[in-house]
């Protein structure tokens, strides 16, 4: 188990490798819409990112200096499609020889603190928390993950040995998980008497791609064509998959990883075992995401909401429903991609 560094060196060691100024005046040339009062996105690359303290510096530290290892693992999803999930499973997976499932740190640390995120644990300065400053301080393969879009990561992580695992989720499902997750959140950062936009314009940005890391559409297309191009690279999962066939899906992922279940791990159980270790309903029961709270505000209970698949369907209007589907047969048809909808 790596453990963060209590250190503000981070914040130095960000500011030292992209200067305010050049990150102003980068900001100043991009388009910039509010979801509601103190709640902004920025466009760069063409891709929504949240206007907090100094997040595009984080990102363009993490493109500019990030140099991947081929033995790299790296989830990369778009918020709320199952990347709570998959960090989870991947952290079992490579670390099953060193911790059984009655041992492992998943019991008292939620899998953010065990699978870092690159744009804000490692190269951010937006929060202030403990984190881990020198990546060189992780030991081999380093778990580590993003949610920016395929065409933003650095380019030592698209030319390298190292492997990439997407993770992604109807759309739908995506765009209430999301909803949910941000209304809570940013209740907890601006008071109880903040309103975030309601369910019905949230979905009209979330159509238009007006969301944190949207186009949600293009998000998955990217990485879909990568993994047609370079399979060995980039892997895709589907959240629905993962529920459907939850056997199937970690071991293709131990194999994709590298460390393949044995015959024998598998007629003991293993397998079995991590599946139920990381399912929702066991994560939701740890202490470690019982309370306390990530970044300072995103309350770590809130990973955990039902994670069901069809659950839009208590949301939605038909008319709401005809659009994302046609905006899912323009985007994914002729690329053979598809997602169970549940309904």
């Amino acid at each position: 188990m790596h453990q963060p560094k209590t250190t503000n060196q981070n914040e130095a060691i960000v500011e030292s490798l992209v200067q305010e100024d050049e990150i102003q005046g980068i900001t100043q040339g991009l388009p910039m819409i509010s979801l509601s009062n103190n709640v902004k996105i920025v466009k760069y690359q063409g891709f929504w990112c949240p206007d907090v303290s100094n997040y595009l510096g984080s990102i363009l530290a993490f493109q500019r200096h990030f140099q991947a290892r081929d033995t790299d693992l790296i989830v990369a999803s778009f918020p709320k499609t199952g990347t709570t999930w998959l960090k989870s499973l991947l952290f079992s997976v490579i670390n099953r020889e060193k911790y059984d499932t009655k041992h492992t740190p998943l019991l008292s640390s939620h899998p953010h603190e065990l699978v870092y995120r690159l744009e804000v644990d490692v190269y951010g300065n937006a929060f202030d928390y403990p984190r881990p400053c020198d990546l060189n301080d992780l030991p081999s393969p380093r778990l580590l993950h993003t949610h920016l879009p395929y065409t933003s990561l650095p380019e030592s992580i698209k030319f390298s040995g190292c492997k990439v695992l997407y993770i992604s989720r109807n759309p739908m499902d995506t765009l209430v998980s999301q909803w949910y997750f941000f209304t809570n959140a940013f209740k907890k950062i601006e008071g109880e008497d903040f309103e975030f936009v309601s369910l019905e314009e949230y979905f009209e940005n979330f159509v238009q791609g007006k969301v944190p890391h949207g186009p949600f559409f293009e998000h998955a297309v990217e990485y879909w064509k990568a993994s047609l191009e370079r399979p060995d690279n980039v892997l895709f999962l589907k959240y629905e998959d993962l529920m459907d066939d939850p056997i199937t899906e970690l071991k293709k992922l131990a194999e994709f990883a590298g460390v393949p279940f044995t015959p024998k791990e598998e007629s003991e159980g293993v397998i079995k075992d991590i599946v139920d270790l990381c399912s929702i309903g066991s994560m939701k029961e740890m202490e470690g995401n019982k309370s306390g709270v990530f970044n300072k505000f995103y309350e770590k209970k809130s990973y955990f909401r039902k994670g069901e698949v069809g659950g839009w369907t208590q949301h939605f209007t038909p008319s709401m429903v005809e659009r994302i589907k046609a905006i899912m047969h323009d985007k994914f048809e002729s690329i053979g991609l598809s997602f169970n909808l549940g309904d």
